[in-house]
Order: structure tokens, then sequence, then C-alpha cells
């Protein structure tokens, strides 16, 4: 009798332990540098998670590797629901058609969680530039092949391939510097050390005191604090967008009922009136609800998408 009742309790942990999650504080893995707008929207809700569940919700920062880094800590971590990544779109679904690590491939060692949010880019200039505008630029970059450096958060993040992609469609040949996120990046060029870069959000604040330039948006409308900046798509390049959602994964083999209750939780975060308006503030778009099914079928279009994209621009490791 007492056997049969320890497999009794045994079958319904998983059941149990779920409906209690999170029973101890969370681990929030961002695998990219602090700073940056994954960085920041992680912290966003992180906050509001830990106010709504009683638990902290601990973010974590394990830049480096193309993402890589972030992805091993999770994928070796207690599939339990409280060690959680928190990713760029371009981490999941394009670093893995550059970076050569057979032996970890994130599509099978993590599972889609929930999607947050994806953002436009922002192409901003050094000041000192001898541009003012957009068309101006493009006329310095055609008349100086080679000449001018922009920054990236890393090699095969959504800003390099927007702007190899930009490369390609407006004609011109801008050299790549990446970093170990948009942030650093930004600072580059605010020291004056690259003079451009296709900036997912965290350049605002200095475009709006003057300290660096925007000259473009690559993506599908204006910014309203900068009415008079174009889009791409209006000087008729297209094709260049800020990429994939961001988004929460879990190790592959946390129970899905597990994976269920993150899923609607973060929901619920998004939907808070305080998360939404600071993702607004962050220009960033927050992703239509999807249930991590849906979401787990958005990543693998995606990185499908992406497989075609990445050898007609030439980019490897």
């Amino acid at each position: 009798m007492r056997f049969l009742f320890l497999l009794l309790a045994l079958a319904f942990t998983p059941l149990s332990f779920s409906q209690t999650w999170p029973a101890k504080p969370v681990r929030v893995i961002v695998n990219v540098a602090a700073g940056g707008v994954a960085d920041v929207t992680a912290r966003v809700l992180g906050a509001r998670l830990a106010e709504t569940l009683g638990q902290g919700f601990l973010v974590e920062n394990r830049a480096g590797g193309d993402g890589y880094i972030g992805f091993d800590a999770v994928a070796r971590s207690d599939a339990d629901g409280h060690v959680l990544l928190y990713s760029p779109g371009s981490s999941m679904m394009i670093a893995p058609h550059i970076v050569n690590r057979p032996d970890l491939d994130p599509l099978k060692a993590l599972a889609p969680v929930a999607a947050t949010g994806r953002v436009s880019l922002y192409v901003i200039a050094h000041p000192e530039q001898p541009y003012k505008n957009f068309k101006e630029f493009l006329a310095y970059a055609r008349a100086n092949p080679g000449k001018l450096n922009y920054g990236s958060p890393g090699n095969g993040t959504s800003p390099h391939i927007a702007t190899e992609v930009f490369n390609r469609e407006a004609k011109v040949k801008l050299n790549h510097v990446p970093y170990k996120g948009a942030g650093p990046a930004l600072q580059d060029l605010l020291g004056g050390q690259i003079q451009l870069v296709f900036d997912p959000g965290v350049g605002l604040a200095p475009a709006r005191a003057g300290k660096v330039r925007m000259i473009a948006i690559a993506g599908p409308a204006r910014h309203p604090d900068f009415p008079d900046v174009p889009t791409l798509e209006e000087n008729g390049i297209k094709g260049v967008d800020g990429g994939p959602h961001f988004g929460f994964y879990a190790p592959s083999a946390t129970p899905r009922d597990t994976i269920s209750k993150i899923s609607s939780e973060i929901q619920k975060a998004m939907q808070h009136p305080q998360v939404s308006e600071r993702f607004k503030a962050l220009a960033v778009d927050v992703a239509e609800p999807m249930s991590p099914e849906q979401f787990a079928a958005y990543v693998r279009g995606e990185h499908a998408r992406y497989a075609k994209l990445i050898p007609e621009l030439g980019i490897k490791n």
C-alpha cells in the first residue's frame, strides 16, 4: 500500500508543481548585453511578474557567443520553469544559420513559451558626420564606399541582417563592426568610434536630446517624436526590418502544463498598462497573443525564412 501511494504521489507531482509555479525565485537569463531593448523589456516584465506572482524574477545577462552562452546556461538548467531564457528573435531564428554549434541546437534544446514584442530600427548617425538627412547620407555613402562603419548588437543579429539588406538594396557598402549588444554599439557611436547604427530603440533618448542624428526608420511608419524622419520604404528601399519577435523560452523538457502556466502569466503581464506604456516608450510593438504552440510555429517559420536569406547576403561567422 505504501508503495502504491508513492507511485501515485510521483505521478501527480508534475501537475501539482506546475499549479504552484513559481515555487521559488525565477532566473531570467538574457543572452545579450545590459542596456539594450531585450535587457530593458526583460526587466520591465520581470518586475511586473514579481509583483503579481509574489516571487522574484532575477534578470541575469549572459552575453556573448552570438547568444549561445545564454542558450547553454538555460538548456543545462532544471526543467521546472524556474530558469527561463529571454532572447531577441535574431539569436533564436537567425544565429543558428551562422554559428557552427552542432552540439547545441537552440530549437531542440529550448521550448518557446511566449512572444513579447518586436522593434523597428532607427538609422542613427553621429552628429558630426557631413550629412543631415537620409538623402544626403545615401549620396555620401554611394560616393564613399567602404568609408562608413556601422555598429550592430552582434554578428547575425537583426540589426546586422537589416543593415546588410540595406547595403544590397541601396547599393552601398557600409562596414560592419559587431558589439555584444545595442547599448555598447550606441556608446561607441556617441564617442565617434563608428559613424552609424541601425538602432533597435535604445538610441531614441539621445536622438531626442540631439546627441545623435536620426536620418531614417526601418519600419512600417514614422515615429511620432520624429515626424520629419522618413521610413526607408518611402525612399524606395524595401525588405529592411527589425527582425523576429523577442520572447521567453524554457528548457525543452519542461512540462507542457508548466509552460502553459508561464505563458499565461506573461500574457497577463503584457496587457498591464505600465508594461504596455513602457514598451511604447521603447518603440517596441507588443506581440499579438500566441499560445506556446503558436509561438513555436512562428519560430519555425522565421527560422526557415532566414535559412534562405543568410546565404543570399553572404553572412558567415
